[in-house]
């Protein structure tokens, strides 16, 4: 935790009110969003009790599982998740529009643009928390392999026809959640935490209801109050106001209302079974029917406050205007959603179960990078996010006091421009630190000198700021003479003026263009971290792996594992 986060959360203590952690939005929001609102059955992580889906707000979609540990009643859930979430994919994944791609050329290994197809739009799944992902994760898991019968006409307990394909969906958006600012399957209290600061701990945030209360307290009340209100408060039924986030449920409604009220549908279930002629299975009929619907009452009741909520959450984040970069990371969620797709109509298998080595290495640099990028962007998006950066040395800002113009030494002699900077920052910066700041979207590189005495002179005992005696090093050769600027020393400076020296992105003339060197008087800043992570090594191909990383690379000699055997987390 960042100290401006600590200092945030300090102050919502004392307010009683969640302070801003951002100024803008760094998370994308889809004009149609598919709500996603499950609930499990106590003890069985991955056994649907229900759930509420869809577009509209004011329409949810309920679906219920009267029995959750019938098969066949968990199958047909799945298969009216899969008829409400396929449908909505499918609708983004239409409309393409055409994009320039880098490839490599199989003849030339030269990478070249090729044109291709990219989805217009993808599909965006919110669930109300961490818990949520989860169960999406779980849920692709556990149906992505299930065969068919048009598949195996001898599987036992053969699943509905679009059950699998909505397993390798589930996955994808399960494992694209996984990637640091990627939209396409994010947790509502995630989205919310991120742009506000409580005065509770982040394992409190995780409930909703709570974490509203902080962002959004009813009127008269403090963030505490209300967040204690909405975690404890009780009807007079001993059943929870606010229920949990879900996909988790109460005890009290566990063992008050749901296990009686499932104990009355199995009765009525035997009974119709047992029933001897047509009226006295139209009557058993009618009992059944009151039964499953007392269940789906129950399940609506403890999903539609945690389905409000989440609406509630959307208009408060619209409200922020999104931040410049956040259309970028969006893209790269559209790459990936329609590379997904084309591997769909392609008839390419399921995600396999583990990653082979070199598919498993991509994932964590893929990760790893994009996290270095999501936080360099979230800082320049937002000036809240980059005194953060600041505070702890990473960043530093001021003001142009002076700039001085000097060339490389070289055959062909480049603008190396000096430029001294007023801040009041202490930024980590040794000798010939590289720094960057933000010009015309993209990064400008300058080199750290040293420090520049005030008072333009020497201290009294002929030392530098820190003490280091001051000579011909302290500049190196430039062309230009800038007396009382002194060696550049590791640490973090007290701020003061710094001199810098811009290397880049000043054109290829002899003078630099326009706009490129900051002027006297200019505010700038300047960051230690780079903006755009670099790539690792490559690894190599799948069939060029070792054999000490699941080679060899013979194809005849590679044995294709199995299909997954059924394990207690495949069992719903």
């Amino acid at each position: 935790m960042s100290l401006i986060t600590t200092l945030a959360r300090l102050e919502a203590v004392s307010t009683g009110r969640a302070r801003p952690a951002a100024t803008v939005r760094h998370r994308h929001l889809s004009e149609r969003p598919l709500v996603f609102v499950p609930l499990t059955t106590a003890g069985e992580a991955g056994a649907p009790l229900g759930a509420l889906v869809g577009t509209d707000r004011d329409a949810p979609r309920l679906l219920a599982v009267p029995q959750p540990r019938d098969r066949d009643l968990r199958f047909a859930f799945l298969a009216e998740l899969a008829d409400v979430v396929l449908p909505y994919i499918d609708g983004c994944a239409e409309a393409v529009e055409a994009a320039e791609r880098s490839e490599t050329d199989p003849e030339t290994g030269k990478r070249v643009k090729v044109e291709v197809e990219l989805c217009a739009d993808a599909p965006q799944l919110i669930v109300p928390s961490r818990a949520g992902v989860d169960f999406v994760r779980l849920l692709g898991r556990s149906t992505r392999f299930r065969r068919t019968a048009e598949q195996d006409p001898e599987a036992p307990f053969p699943a509905p026809p679009r059950v699998p394909l909505l397993g390798r969906w589930l996955t994808h958006f399960g494992e694209r959640a996984r990637v640091p600012g990627s939209s396409l399957l994010p947790a509502m209290t995630d989205l919310l935490g991120r742009h506000w600061a409580t005065g509770q701990s982040s394992l409190e945030d995780q409930h909703l209801g709570a974490l509203l209360a902080w962002i959004d307290p009813p009127a008269g009340r403090s963030g505490a109050e209300a967040a204690r209100e909405a975690e404890l408060a009780r009807d007079a039924g001993g059943q929870l106001r606010c229920p949990p986030a879900g996909p988790a449920t109460d005890p009290a409604f566990d063992n008050k209302l749901l296990a009686p009220a499932i104990e009355r549908y199995d009765r009525a279930r035997t009974a119709f079974a047992a029933a001897q002629d047509g009226l006295e299975a139209d009557e058993r009929l009618g009992a059944l029917t009151a039964a499953e619907r007392e269940i789906r009452t129950l399940v609506e009741s403890r999903t539609r406050p945690t389905w409000d909520a989440v609406w509630r959450g959307l208009d408060l984040l619209r409200a922020l205007p999104e931040g410049v970069r956040v259309e970028e990371r969006w893209t790269r969620d559209r790459w990936s959603f329609t590379g997904h797709r084309d591997r769909v109509l392609a008839g390419e298998p399921p995600q396999p179960r583990r990653d082979d080595a070199v598919t498993a290495a991509n994932k964590l640099a893929t990760r790893e990078r994009e996290q270095a990028r999501l936080e360099a962007q979230e800082a320049l998006d937002d000036p809240l996010v980059m005194a953060g950066r600041r505070l702890s040395g990473e960043a530093f800002a001021g003001e142009v006091t002076d700039v001085v113009m000097a060339y490389s030494e070289s055959k062909r002699p480049s603008p190396r421009p000096l430029v001294t900077v007023r801040t009041d920052d202490r930024p980590h910066l040794g000798a010939r630190t590289r720094v960057y700041r933000s010009l015309g979207g993209k990064p400008q590189a300058a080199e750290f000198v040293g420090y520049e005495d005030e008072t333009d002179g020497h201290g009294a005992d002929g030392h530098g700021r820190d003490g280091a005696e001051e000579g011909p090093a302290a500049v190196e050769s430039t062309g230009v003479e800038s007396a009382g600027v002194e060696s550049a020393g590791a640490g973090q400076s007290s701020g003061g003026l710094l001199v810098l020296r811009i290397m880049d992105k000043m054109g290829r003339g002899r003078e630099p263009e326009a706009g490129s060197v900051p002027e006297k008087g200019d505010r700038v800043c300047f960051t230690l971290f780079e903006h755009e992570p670099r790539g690792g090594a490559k690894l190599p191909d799948p069939e060029e792996t070792p054999w000490t990383h699941g080679g060899p690379p013979d194809a005849e000699a590679a044995v294709r594992e199995p299909a997954d055997p059924v394990t207690e987390e495949d069992v719903l």
